[in-house]
């Protein structure tokens, strides 16, 4: 599974949430400035040929839809990122976010009791 652009990262977002959609209605759910739809289509196809989505042809239109689960490409790339920034270290990870502040001492007992229901 190759690695996303941002851009095409963002793009997955909103097909993993429409579940299937043609490039206007992709278009339409894209908050921040709108590219050019010849450059939305071209995204679409790039995420096409790297097997992220597959698409339905209705004449010379394509219902487009994404055949990696949303879950599968966070899994991969999480495990890549706490690999590369903290070095395999879930502990790390965490500790990370305490020092920022990205996380609450409340929500860390909620992970901690996680844990331990599982054990």
């Amino acid at each position: 599974m190759e690695k996303l652009t941002n851009k095409e990262e963002e793009i997955m977002q909103i097909l993993w949430k429409l579940e299937k959609a043609f490039v206007k209605e992709v278009m339409a759910e894209i908050k921040d400035e709108k590219p050019h739809y010849n450059t939305l289509s071209t995204i679409i196809r790039n995420l096409e040929e790297k097997g992220y989505v597959s698409y339905n042809a209705f004449g010379k239109t394509h219902q487009y839809y994404p055949i990696v689960k949303m879950e599968d490409y966070r899994k991969k790339f999480m495990n890549t990122a706490i690999d590369t920034y903290f070095n395999s270290s879930y502990k790390n990870m965490v500790s990370f976010f305490a020092k920022e502040e990205k996380i609450s001492a409340d929500e860390l007992r909620e992970i901690l009791a996680m844990i331990e229901k599982k054990q």
